[in-house]
């Protein structure tokens, strides 16, 4: 067996171990289905200021989108700083292909909690906030590859972390704070036009706003637009920053494992 499907195996050995560990997966969607789910409740009757939208249906595509920046920012980096803590990584390296079935397998691991919380997430907001799937073959491939180029931006990045990092304990706290801020910031609660001009020309350059406004042109109906900048859904400059983060991380995470591997 080759290492791609040794690391994928390995990946949904341990996404499964994770859903069996109910202490585990309680924590994991506390973090994020959870707080969706009482934001929701919150929130979820109320009208999107400037847009005749319901809060409860803006939520959902800004935390379809969270999901899978914290989990590739924010679990990912805490899982390999572990590992690296444990000896798992130098483990790895002792073994025939053992580091690309390590990095194959938490990769496969990470897809697979975006997709469960997710699915999660759209489960509750449909009895929530009576909101809908995409609602033509264009709104569902913009679901596509928004998602695509969503993950990419943030994986091979939060790999990077997990390499960078000094410790599981120490970075939990490093990362906390800027993803907080970064949830509040980046129009997942409030929408963008909100906010201080300094706040959206800051989150503009990260990718967690741009994904959230590509889910939204997804889910949303246009008359959402009214409380967008610019009035337009920019889903153009949204493939070019998410395209340019995921470029980026590709080519800075091998390098910072070479130069692991190398000590």
């Amino acid at each position: 067996m080759n290492a791609t499907a040794l690391g994928l195996r390995r990946g949904w050995t341990e996404h499964l171990n994770q859903l069996s560990d109910r202490r585990e997966m309680v924590t994991a969607l506390a973090g994020s289905v959870g707080v969706y789910a009482l934001l929701v409740a919150w929130l979820g009757g109320d009208t999107v200021p400037g847009a005749d939208v319901r809060m409860g249906t803006y939520l959902t595509a800004g935390f379809l989108a969270f999901t899978v920046f914290s989990t590739g920012l924010t679990g990912l980096p805490l899982m390999i700083a572990t590992d690296r803590e444990e000896g798992v990584l130098l483990r790895a390296r002792t073994l025939p292909r053992g580091t690309r079935v390590y990095l194959t397998g938490r990769a496969t691991g990470v897809l697979l909690t975006i997709a469960t919380n997710g699915v999660l997430i759209l489960l509750v907001s449909l009895p929530l906030t009576g909101g809908s799937l995409p609602a033509s073959p264009g709104r569902w491939l913009t679901l596509a590859w928004v998602l695509t180029l969503g993950t990419l931006a943030v994986v091979p990045l939060g790999a990077a972390l997990g390499i960078l990092l000094p410790g599981p304990k120490t970075g939990a706290a490093l990362l906390a704070l800027p993803t907080m801020v970064l949830l509040t910031a980046s129009g997942v609660v409030v929408p963008l036009s909100a906010m201080p001009s300094v706040v959206r020309g800051i989150a503009q350059v990260f990718p967690l706003y741009w994904q959230a406004l590509g889910l939204r042109a997804a889910f949303l109906p246009d008359s959402m637009l009214a409380a967008e900048i610019g009035h337009s859904w920019r889903l153009g400059q949204a493939a070019i920053v998410l395209g340019a983060w995921a470029a980026g991380g590709m080519v800075l995470a091998p390098w910072l494992l070479r130069r692991v591997r190398g000590r």
